[in-house]
């Protein structure tokens, strides 16, 4: 495996919940309303997205002071398989 630790990260339920959630969103999402969607902290969901950052799966967009989060393709894709995964369970 490339790299075990982001295999780590995904197959915790608030991070695989936070994919989702961003895979499901009509409009930009900030780091603070994900927290509260997923009933998580804004400092422990800012450590997960920069991983994810890292991994490639997603983006922070600045606007202005605030940045908005974007899944990439490869994020997107990720979600996908994700959401087929808890379907099946």
């Amino acid at each position: 495996m490339e790299n075990p630790e982001i295999f780590n990260v995904f197959f915790r339920e608030k991070p695989a919940m936070m994919l989702v959630e961003l895979r499901n969103a009509k409009s930009g999402v900030y780091a603070s309303s994900l927290a509260k969607t997923i009933d998580c902290t804004y400092s422990h969901v800012v450590k997960i997205l920069q991983e994810m950052e890292k991994a490639g799966l997603v983006n922070f967009e600045k606007q202005g002071r605030l940045k908005l989060l974007a899944l990439t393709k490869k994020g997107s894709d990720m979600a996908d398989h994700l959401d087929n995964i808890r379907t099946l369970l």
